[in-house]
């Protein structure tokens, strides 16, 4: 159905239940007449009664016609479908009102009694209230028979503001629609247990189809069958080939149907053209997961996306989630079932640390650097093309998996860089976060990661990064240089290093490499090369105990009459017992030695307090600091965000839908329009005159009373330091035409120049804050110091919204102009709090209106007694779906170019 019919096709969604499995959620339509009889046969009299306050055994010809034709205006109702059939509906319909009264609209639900308790009420209401808002809905009301508990509880507990009453035996709850802090965190909260339910339903199967498995040697199938049982897995492994008896000495079964038992994952190793039949076998089973590890897909070009596209429309369909295709697999070291479901010959050692990765090639060799170093795994995801199960399901899952403390991501692309930084900023709170991003400029399109384009900068994407705590390393070297140091030692609490060993070359290396990546190095501990385990212990046991010290890097070459062994025996011993971390450079060995390990009851390769070892004391500097960086962002206090009652949001977003309602393409805001959207942020512009003639810059300063400044405002002439774009200190008429006829005189094509006058402002540092909508990102905001300069060197800081004060702060003084802002020479220093206080402005009102293309505050003085915005401009344009699960659930679109997780 095409959206010039008038249905709204972006309202469509795949989704996720509370117990992990999908289902599609869409506008209900008048050809779902049959689904609609079919799904009410299915539900129970008491449900059917809870409903509608009366028995309705069967639906009259006449409901099914009110039911399924609607306008998806006044009348709006949603369907959620699973195997092509109906399993619940929701529904509201506005209530007469007058002009200028808020617009209530009934809502109620019906879900099959099979279905109930998956949330999916809790689903409906949510995309209700968003259809709602789209249409001008400001407040749902519902009746419910007093004994309907489950239902009154699931409006209590969504997050909004519900009234309610009794009247004639039937409670009436009444509550506004509009989107409230307390309601996303609930929508989130219930999108965390969702998805992390669905990852688990892999690691935690206890039992595996193999289809596909082959009895030649060297084949893919024939290679998972013998990984998962050497791999020593405790559940059931079955094996499908309609063409053999038995595959590695277990029976095969022709279809994964014949199976006589339940399968809750299968591994998917047949040609690309024969997955879809697969899809629907297993579906008919009740499989719960695919793992797709078949190739021929998206990394093959434009046939093979659209192949992939209808793989997974399909798997989601029957509520099926899907890891890859063109994967390598999975891998579970820590549950009760020790799961080696990939083509990886080796199962890595149990660790601490989970591991997602895109491509399948890497992973084997993610999985050889792992062993090598003696870190361990709890899990690992190699994804493939990421068409389904991304990163971010799998940050949601280890966010609370206990045998999980330390994420480790290699990221060729993010999808959904909004949702990453906002999942990975909570995750990091609880456990580090450390990430490769490759890709950075093809943002891994030929790969098969087909992902929306990116306008924003890299420097964007890294302060997103920052932003959430994410540790963003460059290499997967140094992201085990840090793993192996966040996984056994505690995080530091400064940047306060001491350097004991017993090579003074290298120490004095160490000192530098500390100072050049900033941590505070002291005087080297050198004990000499005939240093004994004893001067170890006695150096390193100082330095712990030194309150001026935070941590301790060893340093340890092999002497004539030492032996290593009882150094190494020190290192261990102090630090299991050190609540300060200890990195070394023992031996130039790399990862976890034997000699440093101390043992885990969990069974890991290593446990907490085994010193890391690296080969050049470099590498265990640079690691240190990263993670000191990390253990200051975890420190540090967020502040606070701009309160809803600081600005006028329904102002605000008047305007945009006026310009809209007039321009449906977009435009370029004027001068009045911007001023009273940032107003309605609090945002005061400073007074302007536009001015096309001579006479009119005169009767303009003359109407501001002189003391006033002619200026060209085009972006042309604003960037080009060799043009004279201002005339400043006009204080007569005469000044005021030398000035129009002289810049006139410079300028080429003078009346596309914008010509302003202005008062003259206070003397101040002149900066600008900006704000974009990105395609992929969604809200950027930006700060520097105004001038071609800054545009040259990009001297410029980046944040997502929504922004803390701590954050705003941060920006100010992170760009490299920063010292002009705080007294640079013995000027004076301006107020930085009207610099934070513009950026969270810009920031909240990026972050409250998408329609607001751009927003750029290029011009603002800051001086020592406050900011003054001297210019901006702005654009309003339609909503793409870069926000498509701002307040609403919703997986990932499988349709056009818009993969993303």
């Amino acid at each position: 159905m095409s959206e010039t019919s008038g249905y709204p096709r972006h309202w469509e969604a795949d989704v996720l239940l509370r117990d992990g499995q999908s289902a599609h959620l869409r506008p209900i339509a008048p050809d779902d007449r049959e689904l609609l009889v079919d799904f009410y046969e299915q539900v129970s009299a008491e449900s059917k009664y809870l409903r509608f306050f009366a028995p309705m055994p069967h639906l009259s010809e006449r409901d099914i016609q009110r039911f399924t034709d609607v306008d998806h205006h006044e009348r709006v109702a949603f369907v959620l479908t699973v195997a092509q059939k109906m399993i619940a509906v929701g529904r509201f319909d506005t209530l007469p009102h007058e002009a200028g009264e808020p617009v209530v609209a009934e809502v109620a639900f019906l879900v099959q009694d099979a279905h109930q308790g998956r949330g999916i009420a809790q689903l409906l209401l949510e995309h209700l209230a968003q259809a709602g808002r789209e249409r001008g809905v400001d407040k749902f009301e519902a009746e419910v028979l007093p004994e309907n508990v489950r239902m009154i509880q699931i409006f209590r507990e969504a997050g909004y503001q519900v009234a309610g009453g009794y009247e004639d035996g039937v409670m009436r709850l009444v509550f506004p629609i509009d989107a409230t802090d307390t309601s996303v965190n609930v929508m989130q909260a219930r999108e965390h247990r969702a998805e992390a339910a669905s990852i688990q339903n892999f690691f935690n199967a206890r039992s595996v189809a193999v289809i596909g498995a082959s009895r030649r040697q060297d084949t893919i199938g024939q290679t998972l069958v013998r990984n998962l049982v050497l791999g020593d897995y405790q559940g059931r492994v079955y094996v499908v080939n309609p063409a053999a008896t038995s595959v590695a000495g277990l029976p095969a079964y022709p279809a994964v149907g014949d199976i006589p038992d339940d399968v809750d994952i299968a591994i998917v190793a047949v040609p690309s053209d024969a997955v879809p039949d697969v899809v629907l076998d297993c579906a008919a089973k009740g499989v719960h997961g695919l793992v797709v590890v078949s190739s021929g897909f998206a990394e093959t070009g434009d046939e093979g996306r659209q192949r992939q596209r209808r793989l997974v429309g399909l798997a989601r369909s029957y509520g099926l989630r899907l890891i890859g295709p063109n994967c390598l697999g999975i891998i579970n070291t820590a549950g009760q079932y020790s799961l080696n479901a990939s083509l990886a010959p080796v199962m890595p050692p149990r660790g601490r640390a989970g591991f997602f990765c895109q491509s399948g090639a890497l992973g084997v060799a993610i999985l050889e650097k792992v062993g090598r170093r003696g870190l361990g795994l709890s899990t690992f995801v190699s994804a493939g093309n990421r068409a389904d199960v991304s990163g971010n399901d799998l940050l949601q899952y280890w966010e609370e998996d206990d045998s999980t403390e330390v994420v480790l991501l290699y990221l060729e692309s993010i999808g959904n860089p909004r949702k990453f930084s906002r999942v990975a900023r909570r995750v990091s709170r609880r456990k580090p976060v450390i990430a490769v991003k490759s890709g950075r400029s093809t943002q891994g399109v030929p790969m098969g990661h087909a992902v929306r384009s990116m306008q924003a900068p890299q420097a964007a994407v890294d302060a997103m990064f920052r932003q959430a705590g994410v540790i963003q390393v460059d290499t997967l070297d140094e992201m085990f240089d840090v793993a192996q140091l966040v996984a056994h030692q505690p995080l530091p609490r400064g940047r306060r290093v001491a350097v004991v060993g017993n090579s003074d070359a290298l120490g004095l290396l160490a000192a530098d490499a500390a100072a050049s990546v900033g941590l505070v190095a002291k005087e080297p501990v050198a004990l000499g090369a005939d240093a004994s385990a004893e001067d170890f212990e006695e150096a390193l046991d100082a330095a712990i105990d030194d309150p001026e010290v935070d941590s301790v890097v060893a340093v340890f070459i092999p002497p004539l009459n030492t032996s290593g062994a009882e150094v190494a025996h020190v290192l261990a011993a102090v630090g299991e017992q050190s609540d300060k971390p200890l990195v070394s450079s023992f031996l130039g060995v790399e990862g976890i030695p034997e000699l440093l390990r101390v043992p885990d009851v969990a069974g890991s390769t290593a446990g907490r307090g085994s010193v890391p070892s690296y080969p050049a004391v470099e590498a265990a500097v640079r690691a240190l600091a990263r993670v000191v960086d990390y253990a200051e962002w975890k420190r540090k206090p967020e502040g606070d965000l701009v309160q809803p009652d600081e600005v006028d949001i329904g102002r605000a977003r008047s305007l945009v839908n006026r310009v809209l309602v007039e321009r449906p393409e977009g435009r370029e805001l004027g001068f009045t329009e911007l001023r009273d959207l940032l107003d309605a942020y609090g945002i005061s512009m400073w007074e302007r005159h536009e001015v096309a003639t001579e006479q009119e810059a005169v009767d303009a300063a003359e109407k501001l009373g002189y003391d006033v400044v002619l200026k060209a405002t085009a972006e042309h002439l604003r960037q080009r330091p060799d043009l004279a774009h201002v005339w400043r200190n006009i204080d007569t008429e005469a000044e005021m035409r030398d000035a129009w006829q002289t810049m006139h005189g410079l300028i080429d094509h003078p009346e596309a120049a914008g010509f302003i006058v202005q008062k003259v402002a206070e003397p101040g540092v002149p900066v600008s804050i900006a704000g974009m909508e990105d395609p992929l990102f969604g809200p950027v905001v930006s700060f520097g110091v105004s001038g071609a300069a800054t545009e040259l060197l990009g001297d410029r800081s980046y944040r997502i919204p929504p922004m803390h004060g701590g954050e705003a702060a941060e920006m100010v003084r992170e760009i490299k102009a920063a010292p002009l802002l705080f007294g640079y020479r013995g000027s004076e220093k301006v107020d930085v709090d009207a610099v934070e206080w513009l950026l969270l402005r810009i920031a909240q009102l990026k972050n409250d209106l998408p329609q607001v293309r751009a927003v750029d505050l290029n011009l603002v003085l800051v001086g020592a007694d406050g900011a003054t915005v001297l210019n901006a401009v702005g654009r309003v344009e339609p909503v793409a779906d870069a926000r498509s699960d701002w307040f609403t659930r919703r997986m990932s679109a499988v349709t056009g170019d818009t993969l993303h997780g």
